[in-house]
């Protein structure tokens, strides 16, 4: 395994995590429903097909263009949200 790979990856999800919508989702889900345990596996489950997703487009990305061409394509992709939420039409 490459640690310095892994633990970038889980200080970035980690931090980018906290506080956002999933959290609040699973701070709601839970008090609703009184079972943390099945929430927490549920969310687990979600947040884990979720990145396997991103994980295999990402490959399929490495195959077909240039790293430094997905870095600036997903640069472009965080700005132009950032600004449509700005804007208030998201």
């Amino acid at each position: 395994m490459e640690w310095k790979t892994f633990l970038t990856t889980l200080g970035a999800i980690f931090l980018a995590e906290l506080g956002d919508k999933t959290q609040l989702a699973a701070i709601f889900m839970t008090s609703k429903t009184g079972h943390p345990t099945t929430v927490f596996g549920a969310a687990v489950l979600a947040f884990s097909i979720v990145t396997l997703v991103g994980v295999l487009l990402g490959q399929g990305l490495m195959a077909l263009l240039p790293q430094k061409i997905i870095e600036k394509g997903a640069a472009l992709v965080f700005i132009l949200i950032g600004l449509v939420m700005l804007s208030g039409k998201w």
